[in-house]
C-alpha cells in the first residue's frame, strides 16, 4: 500500500499544532478550521501533515518524532477545527520530553497542558498515599490505650 508522496506547496505556512504525551500513545492536535484536502503521511520517524483551511490557506507540517512510532496502530482524525492524529509509540512506559528529535522547538509546536498529565509519577503517586493511609492506621490503633469499651448493653434488634 504506497501512499503518494507529499509534496511541500510553495505557498504553506505550517498548522499550529498542540500535543501531550501518554504511556502508549503521543496526540497531536493540528488547529486548522474546516480543514480539507487533508493529507497525512505517517512514518516510523516523522510525520507530514498537508491540507487547506475554509479560506483555501495551505497548510504544511512536517515533523521528525522524537522517538519512533508504530505506524500500524496510529491514526488521524478530521474534525471541524482540528486534525487530531494519535501515535502510538514504539516503546510504550516512556515519555517523549519533546515531541521532535530536534531541540529546537519551532514556534508552531506547543505543550497542550490542559491534556497533560505526569504519567510517570502515577503508580509511585499511588503507593505513596496508600503507605501514608496505613501509617496513620498504626498511628490511630497505637494511640488507642486502654481497654475496648463494653457494648454489651447495645441491642441486637436495630
Amino acid at each position: 500500500m504506497n501512499k503518494p508522496k507529499i509534496v511541500r506547496p510553495e505557498e504553506s505556512q505550517p498548522a499550529r499544532a498542540l500535543w501531550f504525551d501518554r504511556k502508549k500513545y503521543v496526540t497531536i492536535n493540528f488547529k486548522v478550521q474546516r480543514p480539507k484536502d487533508v493529507q497525512v503521511d505517517i512514518q516510523p520517524d516523522k510525520m507530514i501533515l498537508c491540507c487547506k483551511n475554509d479560506t483555501d490557506d495551505v497548510f504544511y507540517n512536517e515533523l521528525h518524532f522524537f522517538e519512533k512510532v508504530q505506524i500500524n496502530d496510529s491514526r488521524e482524525r478530521v474534525y471541524d477545527r482540528t486534525v487530531n492524529v494519535l501515535l502510538r509509540k514504539v516503546k510504550p512506559d516512556f515519555a517523549w520530553p519533546r515531541l521532535q528529535k530536534d531541540e529546537a522547538r519551532p514556534s508552531w509546536i506547543s505543550v497542550d497542558f490542559d491534556n497533560w498529565r505526569d504519567w510517570e509519577n502515577e503508580e509511585d503517586e499511588g503507593k505513596e498515599e496508600f503507605d501514608r493511609y496505613a501509617d496513620m492506621i498504626l498511628e490511630m490503633s497505637s494511640n488507642n490505650k486502654g481497654e475496648a469499651p463494653d457494648m454489651g448493653d447495645l441491642s441486637d434488634s436495630d
